[in-house]
């Protein structure tokens, strides 16, 4: 690392420093976080109190401690400067707003939101905490920019015991991971965030409000859907895997979804026009997409075994070209980079904390350290096989 770059990252660290002085009180837990946020970048094996202490010069972790527990600082206005910051140094008008979520792993049953629940993170049923969060995707980069701990119901929310042990405020109920997910993109989109499309797995997908809402704000979205999610096709309500026989040989185009870890990610794309119902209810309406939208279903097939299908439910304007609904579809895949990055490279996944103000704490700077990173990768490309960050910050 040449002493140019060592000036560039303490110059971004200090600026960051500055942005977020106004969310604290006092001026030494705003020093602490300022230091979190450096040992959380710099390289060390496990980043916990003892060893972020230990990066700071400190002699005991009471400080770090302290930061994430009794001192007087609000993590979401933190997060309200993620957001900002990572709308001026990567935002571009074509950005993707991603929704997903990812596991914590935890043993015992003290932490808040723990319990045995499914969790992608090890593709089954474990005890873990389970995080809610808005990726934001654009050609200059990708990362985390909003973060929700999802509490389940009847373990957490009605045991008062229990939210209590864990310091669950009192005006926190039940949401679940699709409603987390819209509080999340109404504030990007309060604030101003600049995005062309929302783009979402299954668990989002299928949900019918999240989609009304996008719907009733004349977004565009392209979001998975099980095979068995039904739709109406020629007056016709049909689950969308009966509808693959409709689709002619012709009607399919093989494109790149984007880049992946073996290369471009190539498939066979088709469209249907569909119509969606937004409620269950027997003889529920057809939901009608914003002036000038329409509902459409998109088919992937795999181009080395066409038996392997994926569906999305997309929400765009008429005549939309297949070439960007694949291209936001290609970007949900942009979080799972995110995911690694800021648990490999920030400690996202390191924290030591039990009570829900101290995850939502270190979750916030573990945030604000990821997006330094992308930002000074994003203006400062790292030539292949150079350092590709300070190991002294």
């Amino acid at each position: 690392m040449t002493s140019d770059q060592v000036e560039l990252w303490g110059a971004e660290l200090a600026g960051l420093g500055t942005r977020i002085a106004g969310c604290f009180e006092r001026s030494e837990p705003r020093a602490t976080a300022v230091a979190y946020v450096r040992g959380l970048l710099a390289d060390v094996p496990r980043k916990n109190g003892w060893q972020l202490a230990e990066q700071a010069g400190a002699a005991t972790p009471w400080s770090t401690q302290r930061l994430l527990g009794a001192a007087r600082w609000d993590a979401d206005e933190v997060r309200d400067v993620v957001l900002s910051y990572v709308v001026e140094r990567l935002g571009e008008p074509e950005g993707v707003l991603v929704l997903d979520e990812t596991g914590f792993l935890k043993k015992g049953s003290r932490s808040a939101g723990v319990q045995r629940q499914y969790t992608g993170t090890a593709g089954r049923i474990e005890n873990c905490q389970v995080g809610v969060f808005l990726g934001y995707a654009s050609s200059r980069g990708r990362v985390l920019i909003d973060r929700e701990l999802y509490l389940p119901d009847e373990s957490w929310v009605r045991d008062a015991g229990r939210r209590k042990d864990a310091a669950v405020p009192e005006e926190v109920g039940f949401a679940s991971k699709p409603e987390l997910g819209r509080r999340m993109l109404a504030r990007a989109l309060a604030a101003g965030a600049p995005f062309t499309w929302v783009a979402a797995d299954a668990v989002y997908g299928q949900h019918p409000g999240l989609r009304e809402w996008c719907e009733a704000k004349s977004l565009r979205y392209a979001m998975a859907v099980p095979s068995h999610f039904k739709v109406t096709a020629g007056g016709r309500s049909a689950q969308v895997r009966t509808l693959l026989p409709r689709i002619p040989q012709e009607a399919w185009e093989r494109r790149s979804c984007g880049h992946g870890s073996k290369g471009m990610r190539r498939y066979e794309w088709a469209t249907v026009e569909v119509g969606v119902r937004h409620s269950a209810r027997r003889g529920a309406a057809l939901a009608a997409p914003a002036a000038g939208f329409e509902h459409l279903l998109l088919v992937r097939r795999s181009i080395a075994d066409p038996a392997e299908i994926a569906f999305f439910l997309v929400h765009a304007p008429v005549r939309t070209v297949l070439a960007e609904v694949v291209a936001a579809v290609g970007a949900r895949w942009s979080v799972e980079e995110c995911f690694e990055t800021a648990k490999n490279e920030c400690g996202l996944d390191q924290y030591e904390v039990r009570k829900w103000p101290a995850w939502y704490r270190h979750i916030t700077l573990a945030m604000l350290a990821a997006a330094l990173l992308a930002a000074i990768r994003a203006d400062h490309p790292t030539p292949k096989g150079a350092v590709t960050r300070d190991e002294s910050v």
